[in-house]
């Protein structure tokens, strides 16, 4: 790491400069992952995370004896911290369901907003080397209350 102490604020600009993304073929890599998946399915799902996460996975699912041997693994002091910072986020998304509108907007005429369930969803959670409890409360918390 760099180390820059009391630079001259005509430095200020050069430093805090950023690296520019290439993103010319980003788009048609996402285009062709997507088609893939759509095509291939899990199958496909489980072969990127053997690319990009170096995970060889033979489902996508978790059994519950896998469940079961990974809460063995958290220490109670995790546990109910997670616990109390699931509490908070079910309190603070619940305060926050839709209820929809009905306007009469002329005679005759009622235009309202209407929210629906989606039956399922992916949620996808980065491990790396500290994975964010985090990031699986905030996705998952509002996407089953919803």
């Amino acid at each position: 790491m760099k180390l820059i102490k009391y630079p001259d604020r005509s430095q200020w600009n050069e430093i805090l400069k950023r690296p520019v993304l290439e993103t010319e073929n980003l788009f048609d890599t996402v285009r062709n992952i997507i088609n893939r998946v759509r095509a291939g399915g899990d199958w496909v799902v489980m072969e990127y995370e053997a690319v990009f996460d170096k995970a060889e996975l033979t489902s996508l699912a978790v059994t519950s004896a896998e469940i079961e041997e990974a809460e063995k693994e958290v220490p109670i002091e995790l546990k109910a911290a997670i616990y109390l910072a699931k509490r908070n986020i079910e309190t603070f998304h619940s305060a926050q369901r839709f209820e929809g509108k009905k306007v009469d907007t002329m005679e005759g005429v009622t235009c309202w907003q209407k929210a629906v369930a989606i039956e399922k969803v992916g949620l996808y959670i980065p491990g790396g080397t500290a994975p964010l409890f985090s990031t699986v409360l905030m996705l998952a918390i509002p996407a089953k209350i919803a």
